[in-house]
């Protein structure tokens, strides 16, 4: 048969992940020679309430996205962002997946206890993950519990411990992202 062609929106900023690389304090990154800008508070609250309100829709459609992320959200004009699911991404971030008993790879550090211990992935599970995305966002792309060995993660997550707030995230948005970590949905 026909080969099958996937067709996707130019998005010309690219992933967010590396957006949010390029946009924070330590960026020295220059774009037609310009020094790119750091993020204002406001614009992070955009990009997170474009990624909450794509995750009210696919919840609407019965749809669980198992991998939010923002390597899997991408950025255009105008800082107007789309989740995404990129299978290609998992080579450029290979560290941001785990291989847990043998089991497929997993992105652990984007997960709660109970996706991470019996794979259970559901509407809940994508709200913690959205919880975590929130704090990508305010650390300006940081990698969750960078400071931690994949095991540390796992452990950390099954004794209930949660990501610290972020040195530029507003104390209400960190409320925001307890609740997407609270324990009974």
């Amino acid at each position: 048969g026909d080969p099958l062609i996937m067709v996707f929106e130019y998005m010309k900023h690219g992933d967010l992940n590396k957006f949010l690389r390029a946009h924070g304090p330590d960026a020295v990154l220059m774009a037609e020679g310009n020094l790119l800008a750091e993020l204002t508070q406001s614009q992070m609250l955009h990009i997170a309430q474009q990624i909450a309100s794509g995750m009210v829709y696919l919840a609407s459609q019965h749809f669980v996205h198992r991998d939010l992320a923002t390597r899997n959200c991408l950025v255009g004009e105008n800082l107007l962002v789309k989740i995404g699911d990129f299978g290609m991404s998992r080579d450029v971030y290979s560290t941001d997946y785990y291989r847990v008993g043998g089991h497929t790879m997993l992105p652990i550090r984007w997960m709660p206890p109970e996706s991470i211990m019996y794979r259970k992935f559901t509407t809940e599970s994508d709200v913690w993950s959205l919880g975590v995305v929130l704090w990508e966002i305010f650390t300006y792309g940081k990698q969750p519990w960078y400071q931690l060995s994949n095991n540390e993660v796992i452990e950390c997550i099954t004794q209930g411990r949660v990501l610290q707030r972020p040195r530029t995230c507003p104390k209400e948005v960190y409320d925001l992202m307890l609740g997407c970590w609270q324990r009974e949905p």
